[in-house]
């Protein structure tokens, strides 16, 4: 059932290593390591791996490592043996004298930041070629990978040297079989070029940060404790009583059987309180829009102002992962804390970006792309109509209301714009009529004549949503325009809903996964470039289609001129790419 993280935490063999027993091997390296105790011969084992083509690389927690050239070369650098000769072997290693293989690049490069070493060299990361060639698999450890591409297994050990040896000549063994599989993709460009180098943007990004406001943060807590708590009085006073509101069965009873309110939807174990069924319920008492607003309110607490509190390091900044092998579309994603997702959309919790602040005499320079997956959409469908229209300059959103209800420019109405608006991002999520219908409250059939209306003046987008489904269903995946694979094997299962799901996955990848390898790639390119022209300013935040620096204010007017180039010109597509660049204060001041 594929519950990868389950695999892990309880050491059981997944599929990958279920293969007949005829076939199993357990691969155990013949090579003997030798371990220097001295720095004569520490250098000494360091000229025999400059002599080699490719030096792989296996890191223990201790931060020792072994070095293998999957021959007969191997040295084991133990930390505790080799005292202060060990920081003086890895600047060595990472000097970028050696050609270097490791799994799991971005973690070792941040490592090695912390030891004050901003390492090069490392030309090949078996984790992320892993998840480049797969990005459905959801679990990428050595061992998983090594079973899949050479039917072997890590041999089981309890002796922690031989085990990283082993680690290390893995890694050297996957190498060849990793890049012939890269080359057959047609996506070695897309490794080289975004992956690989974003992972010592990564790095940096991590170590750096970003300062948040601990008062503020702490004030604005306090204010929603309080708008909470009026919340509860209001809400106990309709109940005429006090209650656990976040017990939906309470809740429940209070709505429906107390108040009488219509029954939206039941479930096995009552009535259903959810977010949708309150948002039908919404005009019918005013207790509703107390509860929504109470659900609101104590997710921005214990989410974010209460959250983000725990995640503030010493230094005052909070130092989130960025996750580079986790989606099947290839966007990033963040954790500990999920700083991408902010709330944007309401007032009230937009408020949270004012805690983010660049350092003192500092500011943000904030950039985002202008409707990028519409322009890719533009660009991939080959739709003559909607690339005139990206060209024109004029706002996308009116030109296709436009279009769609035959009006001119001059009349489209703001009622008009908000219902292409919800047309235009809905049709790369292979949107039906019943949701357009649910996002914009009108009717079915009027839903319909909307995406009607669309595909009739854009046929080349309905062209495209015909071509790409058959091809994915004849090959089995679909592509982006980097040649980022997704496989999808539902495309052809016997139940509907399944299948249903599995076309849509392949109207929008094409979409979403080509605007998260142009983010990346202009990831890249402002990093490069900031570090070229050697300014103070860093790379700080990515959120989908935005990218944050921070940076001297004296510095702000280059950088934004440096994003700006960057996000523009890091692919040439049929329509222009535009990016917006701003500076402030605060994240919330930027954006």
């Amino acid at each position: 059932m594929e519950f990868q993280k389950l695999i892990d935490r309880f050491g059981l063999r997944s599929a990958a290593f279920e293969q007949p027993e005829e076939e199993k091997e357990e691969f155990v390296s013949e090579v003997t390591a030798e371990t220097p105790d001295t720095r004569e011969t520490a250098e000494k084992c360091l000229a025999a791996l400059e002599k080699c083509e490719l030096v792989a690389l296996a890191v223990n927690d201790d931060f020792s490592l072994i070095a293998a050239d999957g021959g007969d070369t191997a040295a084991l650098f133990d930390r505790n043996i080799l005292g202060e000769t060990f920081q003086t072997v890895l600047e060595r290693i990472f000097s970028g004298k050696l050609r270097l293989a490791v799994h799991g690049a971005k973690k070792l490069l941040h490592s090695l930041l912390e030891h004050e070493i901003n390492a090069k060299g490392i030309t090949f990361d078996t984790e992320v070629a892993a998840y480049l060639l797969d990005a459905t698999r959801g679990s990428y450890d050595l061992r998983g990978v090594f079973a899949q591409y050479t039917h072997a297994m890590l041999s089981d050990t309890e002796d922690a040297n031989a085990a990283l040896l082993s680690e290390a000549s893995a890694v050297a063994a996957l190498y060849p079989i990793l890049i012939k599989e890269l080359r057959a993709h047609d996506c070695e460009n897309l490794y080289f070029d975004v992956e690989l180098p974003l992972c010592r943007v990564l790095a940096n990004m991590e170590r750096d940060g970003v300062l948040v406001d601990r008062e503020a943060l702490s004030s604005f807590g306090t204010m929603l404790a309080e708008r909470i708590d009026a919340c509860e009085t209001l809400i106990y006073g309709y109940a005429e009583g006090e209650f656990n509101i976040n017990s939906t069965r309470q809740l429940g009873e209070l709505l429906f059987d107390k108040l009488q309110l219509p029954v939206v939807k039941k479930t096995k174990s009552g009535y259903s309180t959810n977010a949708d069924v309150l948002e039908e319920l919404k005009d019918k008492h005013p207790v509703v829009r107390a509860v929504m607003d109470y659900r609101m309110l104590t997710k921005l607490k214990s989410t974010y102002a209460d959250g983000l509190q725990k995640e503030i390091a010493d230094d005052g900044r909070i130092h989130t992962t960025f996750q580079n092998t986790v989606t099947a579309t290839g966007r990033l994603s963040s954790t500990e804390p999920n700083l991408q997702n902010i709330p944007v959309r309401t007032e009230l919790g937009s408020e949270i970006r004012k805690m983010f602040v660049p350092r003192k005499g500092w500011v943000f320079v904030d950039a985002d792309y202008s409707q990028i997956e519409l322009r890719v959409l533009a660009h991939i469908a080959d739709d003559k109509q909607m690339q005139a229209a990206f060209r024109s300059g004029e706002d996308f959103h009116s030109v296709t209301a436009s279009q769609v209800f035959n009006v001119p420019l001059s009349e489209v109405t703001p009622l008009m714009r908000r219902h292409a608006k919800a047309v235009n991002f809905g049709i790369v999520y292979g949107i039906s009529e019943f949701s357009l219908a649910q996002d914009i409250g009108v009717s079915r059939a009027e839903a319909k004549q909307y995406i009607d209306n669309y595909l009739t003046k854009y046929a080349g987008v309905r062209a495209y949503m015909k071509n790409i489904v058959e091809t994915a269903r004849a090959q089995g995946y679909v592509e982006t325009l980097f040649h980022r694979r997704r496989q999808i094997p539902e495309i052809k299962n016997s139940n509907f809903n399944i299948r249903s799901g599995a076309e849509r996955i392949a109207l929008n990848t094409p979409v979403q996964g080509t605007a998260a390898d142009i983010i990346k790639l202009a990831m890249v390119r402002v990093f490069d470039a900031l570090e070229q022209e050697a300014l103070q300013a860093r790379l700080i935040l990515q959120v989908h289609d935005e990218l944050i620096v921070e940076c001297p204010a004296f510095e702000a007017q280059r950088v934004m001129d440096i994003v700006t180039e960057a996000m523009e010109q890091a692919v040439k597509l049929s329509v222009p790419l535009i990016a917006e660049a701003k500076m402030g204060e605060s994240w919330y001041d930027a954006k």
